[in-house]
């Protein structure tokens, strides 16, 4: 008997060759179709091309809403008349970013400029558990103000919500770089 425990014991510990090793942490993996854009043109002083998969919805005089059902996010869209105001309308769009420095790691900036089609403007990224990773403004700087921002119907968890952020961030540029004034 006390062979055959021996030999149990031998065995075992001859048996395991491969050291264990913690499993290395993983990011959530989620594909979502490739984007298609069409122009959106809406009874609106500016039009822009959206996915095809959003879907949008008319919230309240110039203020729109699409919806990523797949994402579970929407971006937010709301258009203000320049009265000369634009001065307070830019601090206000900024100072509305910087309401998310308080849960954001870091918040970059990128400035947009479309001078054939008077379209000029900042984009913000923004990295943490912050409500809002993508927020923006368009300005022609005479007629024209627009402020749009990225929400999704969740916690804000910035690991969990990543690859959603990322594909919306993207529409959001691609929404940026269409964007026209009507005449």
């Amino acid at each position: 008997m006390k062979f055959v425990v021996n030999v149990f014991i031998l065995l075992s510990l001859v048996a395991c060759k491969d050291a264990v090793l913690p499993k290395p942490k993983a990011l959530l993996s989620l594909e979502y179709p490739t984007a298609v854009y069409d122009t959106l043109d809406l009874e609106e002083p500016y039009l822009f091309q959206k996915n095809k998969t959003s879907e949008v919805v008319k919230e309240s005089n110039h203020d729109i809403r699409i919806d990523y059902p797949l994402q579970k996010g929407s971006i937010f869209i709301s258009y203000k008349p320049v009265l000369n105001n634009l001065d307070s309308l830019l601090r206000d769009a900024q100072n509305f970013t910087q309401k998310h420095v308080v849960k954001a790691e870091s918040i970059s900036e990128q400035v947009f400029v479309n001078s054939e089609n008077r379209v000029f403007g900042m984009l913000y990224e923004v990295t943490g558990n912050a409500a809002s990773q993508t927020q923006f403004y368009l300005t022609d700087s005479i007629h024209h103000f627009v402020i749009g921002s990225v929400y999704f119907e969740a916690r804000p968890n910035y690991d969990s919500i990543l690859p959603a952020a990322a594909y919306l961030a993207k529409d959001v540029k691609t929404l940026m770089e269409t964007f026209r004034w009507k005449k």
